[in-house]
């Protein structure tokens, strides 16, 4: 007879949101039980291979038995000056390779550490909303409180730091902010990066940028890196992904880099809980960052193009929206008379096709609805038909 523990999980696990990942997940086993065609519209997975020169580096690394022992914790040598080299290329921003990078198994893990290494019980996270859920998870993981700074079309979706109460400016730790940005794709400019950077100094508050989409931007649109603000480094530290630029989603691998205060933090963080990205990773890594750019630009075309038909699509089907600049996403209005699950719950059961709920990213996000780019143009171009088909359009009719 098998014996059960009377015993529960920490109240800070308790405590935290459901994902709503994990119950979008739960909807598309059960419509794939009913033998139901979907097309997965829902999820951020790149779904293109690994460019041949990051593989064949990956495959020369493994061969090599003195990178199957424990990786360095800060990273290798070669892939920190890597970094650093492509900063300053890529920005004209310089970064000591030696304190003011980190390696990351991933920008997620990073961003939630940075978190967790800043915050204790009672301490005040700025996170706009909405938010990729990382954001807050590291703080409410940390008996942090979050204060979410509502985005809204009208100020293209850029928090209003005069709307931030003053007593939650003189209390904030940590402000976090993702542009481009998932899920709403908008994009920010260096002015109003200044006025972010001003805003933490005045206030002592660290500023966290999540730059996983900094390559995937469309029509001559370049997004900066924080540190190309004057005193940016006396406040922020940014964090990096390979997985969308590179289509390096399951390698797990990005890095963060600032101020060797704030990377010090973050790589003490780490110590005591990983021991770091894979040499063989690594390795991989290094080779992304040299690559010549007509494989980023491969990559960029080929969502430029979706994004350009996936629009057209949703105009004729009643959506007003612009062409995005930014990201492999859309991010639409649920019309009247539904929330953003109910919303995409009736699209799965009607047409199969899977959009995420705008409620996954934050409570000030259940009116709008997230689209992915990331089927084959085929799959893309069934799913409007499948919409047109249902008749589901932005006005419902009744």
């Amino acid at each position: 007879m098998q014996t059960k523990l009377n015993i529960t999980p920490s109240k800070k696990l308790l405590n935290l949101p459901v994902y709503i990942f994990a119950e979008l997940d739960e909807w598309k086993e059960a419509a794939r039980a009913k033998g139901v065609d979907l097309i997965d519209l829902g999820i951020g997975n790149p779904d293109g291979p690994t460019p041949a020169p990051i593989v064949e580096a990956a495959v020369k690394s493994i061969q090599n038995p003195i990178n199957h022992g424990y990786p360095s914790f800060k990273g290798k040598e070669t892939f920190r000056q890597a970094i650093a080299d492509w900063m300053l290329r890529r920005y004209n921003v310089t970064i000591d390779p030696k304190d003011e990078i980190q390696t990351l198994i991933g920008a997620k893990e990073g961003l939630a550490h940075i978190a967790m290494a800043y915050t204790d019980p009672g301490d005040i996270n700025i996170v706009p909303d909405p938010y990729y859920p990382v954001h807050s998870r590291g703080t409410w993981i940390s008996n942090g409180d979050i204060y979410h700074v509502k985005l809204e079309a009208k100020t293209d979706y850029l928090p209003v730091l005069s709307s931030i109460p003053e007593e939650i400016a003189q209390r904030a730790k940590v402000f976090f902010v993702n542009y481009p940005n998932n899920p709403s794709a908008a994009t920010v400019t260096k002015e109003y990066y200044q006025e972010l950077v001003d805003y933490c100094i005045k206030y002592n508050i660290l500023l966290c940028t999540d730059l996983a989409y900094g390559e995937i931007v469309y029509d001559g649109y370049r997004p900066p890196s924080i540190f190309e603000i004057p005193r940016a480094k006396d406040v922020a530290i940014e964090f990096h992904s390979f997985s969308k630029t590179f289509n390096m989603a399951g390698w797990r691998i990005g890095f963060a880099v600032g101020n060797k205060e704030y990377i010090k933090a973050l790589y003490s963080m780490k110590t005591n809980i990983d021991y770091g990205t894979a040499t063989i990773v690594q390795d991989a890594a290094i080779a992304a960052l040299n690559l010549p750019q007509i494989h980023i630009d491969k990559i960029v075309q080929k969502y430029q193009r979706r994004r350009d038909f996936m629009v057209e699509g949703f105009r004729k089907l009643g959506w007003d929206l612009s062409l995005p600049k930014a990201t492999m996403y859309l991010w639409l209005d649920v019309p009247k008379g539904y929330d953003s699950k109910s919303w995409c719950k009736m699209v799965l059961d009607k047409t199969g096709v899977v959009f995420t709920p705008g409620i996954a990213f934050g409570k000030y996000s259940d009116d709008h609805f997230r689209v992915s780019l990331v089927a084959p143009d085929e799959r893309l171009r069934e799913a409007l038909d499948r919409l047109e088909t249902a008749n589901i359009k932005f006005i419902m009719e009744k």
